[in-house]
């Protein structure tokens, strides 16, 4: 061991192991640092950068470090002031920032307006792509359909796409191609440059690649370069470090392709694999000891990982105890998922090593609401206030307020396109028209707009439903403005007609309807959403030690927890139907599955209710066939015992014979019918209860015969 290694463990600490001290040592040239979940990468990267400086005197201005956020740039800037306090601060920050160093120095005398962030002159990306939708739909944008058509522009910007390719594009909903034109054509025919977040990339790039003299500039400000999480880095983002140490070629890539989740932001996770193509002579190390997580949880997370076939083959192991074992749990519904974790919770003393992560937001509600009521402490990695203000909540709000007050015929025009009367263009413009006069609004609509006969059918049977409305609890009055009045209808055919997703729509419905089930009244429900988005705000900005963490699977990459319950795992949501329709979609959606299980230490739970996630019985074939036993090679990696199999003559032992219909006997639950079956398991109805099994669990096991 180097006496700088010494010195650190000395003064630190901190002692690297093998791997980690070579990643240090490799300075010269192209390297790619496969870094595993838990493995120090980090401390890695603070010890390389304070080896160039104490060992190689290197100056600390030649050195650049690029991150993936602001928060992470300031993370490893503490980390290395901590680690080296008597050193000058080297030059961390965000593939952003320094794309704005670079587009500055590139319009140098020239005006420029940047468009994103603040408003200039009115002027705003957010505002201007909701002027272009309402002209292109002569109706409003969603929130929803903003960001997904501002992630959509990203997308096409970071991947570097021609505009002869965009017609080609799948769009997040029809005339997004088209709105993206015109946005694109009204920033270039300006008055003064327009230029938003990813313009900065395009343009950073541009001016590198244009000019030499720039190029040079940059090229010559550093002699060391180092990128950390490029595996959620953009093809942009990658060209332009291409170019910035193109002349020495001194590049240090941390990353791990098992955690790129960011694909739908433009991540490109296929560089990582042709790595060699970009830099031929670049060395590839592989950090593969975890850290963090007990053999248990590495172990079969290790194995779960490797079903994906477009990555580098690593074998992550640890040297942690066992630990507990995974627990997966099954139950009934989406209520049963949400008792089990309060009691579960309720048995805990202290909840600051504790987190429950879920696939979308959506999951927090219900969740936020009860821990409240119980006095539960917990923080929000990534509260979204944009629940309350969903369209679909106001609309709820809306039938209630009217119903309550049936003169507001200003009230009544905000839904009544989302209800099943049939609205003319023409009709609902005279309907936005008219004024309160303190009569009943269908009584003033019936003299004022021109109706059809069949309307003036339904608009009697819509006032006969909001005057009953008035005494219902508000669960009641969600499901029958839903039903009797076809909001779900209505629902249906928008979601087709712009693009939106179905599955996520009507979770807001069951949400709102599981708010609204204990309360009496509709103003209760309406004061207990305030309260509910006041209490969401409030977890986003307060955070002490004492507190249970919720949080997505997305913006969970980086943290670790003892205990971990990763919830909502069924199919439709982790994977969607939309992961499933490609291997690299699917792909992405397991990896996403296996940052959730990396971030726990020693307690794992996955708990699924209906459809179980094809992931969870991934997993579930990984833990329950085998019994493990402590290796004795390298690092204590488990490896399996086969179970030895009774002896059956009788047992299928074709998928084949097992059919929905076919009576089987089974060699502990006795005699059932197979009532249910898909390509993984199958559901048999026994006298007392029903039971899902995995296919190839009972053909291995011999568990079942034909009667």
């Amino acid at each position: 061991m180097s006496q700088f290694f010494e010195r650190k463990k000395q003064e630190l600490g901190v002692q690297l192991n093998k791997i980690q001290r070579k990643a240090v040592e490799r300075t010269e040239g192209p390297l790619l640092l496969l870094a595993c979940p838990g493995s120090g990468k980090t401390t890695t990267m603070i010890m390389r950068i304070g080896y160039l400086i104490e060992e190689k005197r290197v100056s600390p201005h030649r050195i650049k470090a690029i991150t993936f956020s602001k928060a992470s740039a300031n993370d490893m800037l503490e980390r290395y002031k901590r680690f080296f306090p008597t050193l000058q601060p080297i030059d961390f920050s965000t593939i952003h920032s320094l794309a704005f160093q670079i587009t500055r120095d590139y319009f140098s005398g020239s005006r420029y307006v940047m468009i994103e962030g603040s408003e200039t002159n009115g002027l705003h990306k957010k505002k201007l792509l909701r002027e272009m939708y309402q002209t292109e739909n002569d109706e409003p944008i969603t929130d929803d359909q903003l960001e997904e058509l501002i992630s959509f522009i990203s997308f096409v910007k970071n991947k570097m796409l021609p505009r002869k390719q965009w017609a080609k594009l799948k769009e997040p909903f029809p005339g997004a191609i088209e709105i993206l034109k015109t946005y694109e054509a009204f920033k270039e025919n300006y008055d003064v440059r327009l230029v938003d977040f990813d313009d900065m990339l395009s343009l950073a790039f541009e001016a590198l690649d244009k000019d030499k003299t720039l190029l040079a500039k940059y090229q010559n400000r550093w002699d060391y370069v180092m990128t950390d999480e490029s595996q959620d880095t953009s093809l942009i983002q990658h060209a332009i470090v291409e170019k910035l140490v193109a002349h020495h070629k001194n590049l240090c890539v941390v990353a791990d392709d098992d955690q790129s989740i960011y694909t739908w932001r433009a991540a490109e996770p296929t560089y990582l694999l042709k790595f060699r193509t970009v830099y031929p002579d670049a060395y590839i190390m592989k950090m593969e000891r975890n850290y963090r997580s007990s053999q248990n949880i590495v172990h079969t997370a290790n194995q779960f990982i490797k079903t994906n076939k477009k990555r580098h083959d690593k074998n992550m192991f640890t040297k942690q105890p066992e630990g507990d074992p995974i627990v997966l749990k099954r139950l009934s519904s989406e209520e049963a998922q949400f008792k089990y974790l309060m009691k579960e919770l309720k048995e805990l003393s202290d909840y600051g090593d504790v987190a429950i992560l879920y696939r979308n937001n959506s999951s927090s509600t219900l969740l936020m609401s009860e821990l409240e009521r119980l006095g539960i402490p917990f923080y929000m990695k990534d509260a979204d206030n944009r629940f309350f203000s969903h369209w679909i909540v106001e609309d709820m709000l809306n039938f209630m307020r009217f119903s309550l007050k049936p003169e507001r015929i200003d009230i009544y025009s905000k839904v009544a396109s989302k209800t099943n009367a049939y609205w003319s263009g023409s009709q609902l413009k005279m309907l936005s028209r008219m004024k309160p006069t303190g009569k009943n609004a269908f009584d003033e609509i019936n003299l004022t707009i021109t109706l059809k006969d069949y309307q003036l059918r339904i608009l009697a049977e819509q006032k006969k439903w909001f005057a009953a409305l008035n005494g219902m609890k508000p669960l009641k009055v969600i499901r029958t403005i839903r039903s009797e009045m076809g909001y779900d209808q209505m629902l249906a055919s928008r979601a087709e007609k712009f693009g939106m997703k179905m599955t996520y729509l009507a979770q807001i419905l069951t949400t709102l309807e599981q708010i609204a089930e204990p309360l009496e009244s509709m103003t209760a429900f309406a004061k207990r959403l305030k309260q509910l988005e006041q209490v969401t705000q409030q977890a986003k900005v307060e955070k002490t030690d004492d507190m249970l963490t919720l949080s997505t699977f997305h913006s969970s990459k980086g943290l670790e927890f003892e205990r971990v319950y990763m919830i909502d795992l069924v199919e439709g949501v982790i994977p969607t139907e939309e992961d499933a329709e490609t291997p690299d979609t699917l792909e992405e959606a397991r990896r996403l599955f296996y940052v959730g299980m990396t971030r726990a230490k020693n307690h794992l739970e996955l708990i699924s209710y209906d459809s179980e996630s094809r992931f969870v019985g991934e997993v579930r074939n990984l833990i329950i066939p085998e019994k493990r036993q402590v290796s004795p090679q390298r690092t204590a990696v488990k490896t399996p015992i086969k179970v030895k199999v009774p002896d059956n003559p009788n047992a299928i032992d074709s998928e084949d014979d097992l059919r929905e219909g076919v009576q089987v006997r089974h060699r502990v639950f006795g005699a059932g019918k197979i009532i249910e079956r898909d390509k993984e398991r199958i559901s048999i109805q026994f006298a007392k209860e029903r039971k899902d099994l995995m296919i190839d669990i009972c053909l291995s096991y011999r568990l079942l015969e034909l009667m």
